[in-house]
């Protein structure tokens, strides 16, 4: 699933990247796939509420994208586990959906899994691109909006989320480190990928308990959190399987990967060996020796 860097790294490049879709307005929407609106409920109902409306801003909250639209409503898309947004010009082929410009990374295979597109008046195309179909797509007016966001956790990267308010927020809370950074009612944004990485680079593993924490360790994690995070944004995240730019590219992040889906590798700060053990559902990667 994409994580807070992808997100984040999707809404700058439909802002400022090679296709922005800043002030465009929607002229047309499609899809085969109506189970992915979920507000309104009707595909018609959604369409009309959503033509000839501009984009003025696109921002981010926790793993939701959020297009701020002309009179007062907001498009609000979760990519969910396989879903990614893309930028450029699609046509129908043997009924299915293949981009135009046959040379760019949009041709690649992982971004052929075309269930929503948009048109917008600037001549370019929104699309999704979603494996498994389990995006959420939904038209909100303010208030519904507010009420969709009002349980998700502090944002990782503000400026004013310091180590006082992290150790704050993590005070009354129980429970395991790794389950605690994933929980979105507690920090937006962080997911499996990234809650690995932050605690190797803390040193911490991931099955110790919050009340087990010293004050040491958790700067270490605040900082690892807040360096972890910044990079992957820098490197425009990771694309280990369905991710991808809005371009179709690759993000640069997979190269900085210490510990994700390396079972059995050599650790590159101690030469232990990897384990993957379950944590809540979640495959969980981290090195026994060094992770203490």
């Amino acid at each position: 699933m994409p994580e807070l860097p992808e997100v984040e790294t999707t809404i700058q490049s439909l802002k400022t990247g090679r296709a922005p879709v800043l002030g465009a307005r929607f002229i047309d929407v499609w899809t085969d796939s109506p189970k992915m609106i979920k507000n309104p409920k009707s595909f018609l109902l959604f369409k009309k509420k959503i033509i000839n409306r501009e984009i003025q801003d696109i921002w981010r909250r926790g793993k939701n994208i959020i297009f701020t639209l002309s009179g007062n409503l907001f498009l609000l898309i979760h990519q969910k586990l396989t879903g990614h947004l893309l930028v450029g010009n699609w046509e129908k082929v043997n009924n299915k959906w293949e981009p135009i410009d046959k040379k760019s990374a949009l041709n690649e295979a992982v971004n052929k899994y075309i269930h929503f597109l948009f048109w917008l008046d600037s001549g370019l195309m929104i699309a999704l691109s979603d494996l498994r179909k389990f995006a959420k797509i939904e038209i909100l007016t303010k208030k519904e909006l507010d009420d969709e966001l009002k349980n998700l956790g502090v944002e990782p990267l503000d400026k004013d989320f310091t180590f006082k308010k992290f150790k704050e927020v993590l005070r009354k809370r129980k429970g395991r480190i790794k389950q605690v950074l994933m929980d979105q009612k507690i920090i937006a944004g962080i997911g499996n990928i990234y809650s690995d990485e932050i605690l190797f680079k803390a040193g911490v593993n991931p099955f110790r308990l919050i009340n087990s924490l010293s004050e040491e360790e958790l700067k270490k994690i605040y900082l690892a959190m807040k360096e972890i995070l910044s990079l992957s944004i820098r490197l425009q995240g990771e694309s280990f399987a369905d991710y991808r730019l809005p371009n179709g590219e690759r993000g640069g992040f997979d190269k900085m990967i210490k510990v994700y889906r390396r079972e059995g590798k050599k650790c590159f700060r101690c030469k232990g060996v990897i384990q993957r053990k379950i944590i809540g559902g979640r495959s969980t990667y981290f090195c026994p020796k060094c992770q203490k």
